[in-house]
């Protein structure tokens, strides 16, 4: 799905190169990924995600409701603390995925491009008789993420969602050029992608697809609490948790690097020793070339593909598998 908002302003910026899909809207690079990716590491510059979509929901009864959506614990959740959570569909498949924060009056949520539509039509729905209120925020609000060991100063009233990973700022839109001014150099998406990667970190529309299920992924006690009911989806997730046999799993693939493209989301994985021609076990999900690392990606594998088995995606490209999802 295209995201709604206008393309950023920092697409501007010397050396600007527009990112494809699912990232229309904001910059892949500035010039040097692998620059920009180091920064990144080493603790400096920001990225620009304004082509996220913003969501908030607010009023008296807002965490509690949440509470009976959502994969997550939130009844009790702090003022300032990070989670992630999903909507599930009836049959347990990921529709949605939130990256959460609440400020004490207002739960701020930022999530994939273009899929604030669905997740606002789907709350609104089930308001019913809570004192919560629902708004769409895209339009006002930019996401911009620092890096883990950033000591960038947060503009003064700008709500901070902060993980291992870093730190994302829900800043107005109208101040985005002003932040960049004050807080480059700027990286593109495509560093933010590798690093992302690297760090096993699973994303709605590329690591999912109609019928993943949170197991095959590892949100499992990341983004899924298990001592909570009363969500739809809820009996998939107990079931296939107290069987612990998802069907597929996620995998980490260090790629052979004499190849000259990276292979696409969709590409299919088979055992080396099955040859092009053999059984369809799997498919990549997202690749990235790592600053360190050289190329890597993640896939979605059957769960009985052996760990150590060496792989083969497309016709030609070696691979070698980290275990991510325990098979």
């Amino acid at each position: 799905m295209l995201p709604r908002t206008k393309a950023s302003p920092l697409l501007s910026l010397p050396g600007a190169v527009a990112a494809e899909a699912p990232d229309e809207g904001v910059a892949a690079h500035y010039g040097d990924p692998f620059r920009e990716q180091r920064a990144l590491a080493g603790g400096s510059g920001f990225v620009d995600l304004s082509h996220r979509g913003v969501v908030t929901v607010s009023g008296a009864d807002r965490l509690s409701w949440l509470h009976l959506l959502i994969t997550q614990h939130v009844t009790d959740l702090p003022v300032g603390q990070a989670t992630e959570a999903l909507i599930l569909s009836a049959h347990g498949h990921i529709e949605h995925a939130l990256s959460l924060v609440d400020d004490g009056e207002t739960t701020w949520m930022h999530v994939e491009p273009g899929t604030q539509d669905g997740l606002i039509a789907y709350l609104e729905s089930m308001k019913f008789f809570y004192r919560v209120e629902v708004a769409d925020r895209t339009d006002d609000f930019a996401v911009v993420h620092l890096p883990a060991g950033s000591i960038a100063e947060v503009p003064e009233g700008v709500t901070v969602r902060e993980t291992a990973h870093g730190r994302d700022l829900f800043l107005p839109r109208a101040r985005l050029e002003e932040f960049a001014g004050a807080h480059g150099p700027a990286a593109g998406v495509l560093a933010y992608e590798a690093l992302r990667v690297e760090a096993h970190r699973p994303r709605l529309g590329l690591e999912t697809d109609h019928r993943t299920i949170p197991h095959e992924l590892g949100l499992i006690g990341v983004a899924v609490h298990l001592q909570k009911g009363c969500y739809r989806g809820q009996e998939t997730v107990a079931r296939v948790h107290n069987l612990g046999k998802p069907p597929r799993r996620l995998v980490f693939l260090h790629l052979d690097g004499s190849e000259v493209t990276l292979p696409g989301h969709g590409a299919p994985v088979r055992l080396a020793s099955d040859g092009p021609d053999g059984r369809q076990l799997g498919f990549i999900t997202t690749s990235a070339r790592h600053h360190e690392l050289g190329p890597i990606a993640l896939a979605l594998v059957k769960r009985n593909v052996p760990v150590d088995a060496p792989l083969l995606i497309g016709d030609s490209t070696a691979a070698s598998q980290e275990v991510v999802v325990k098979p």
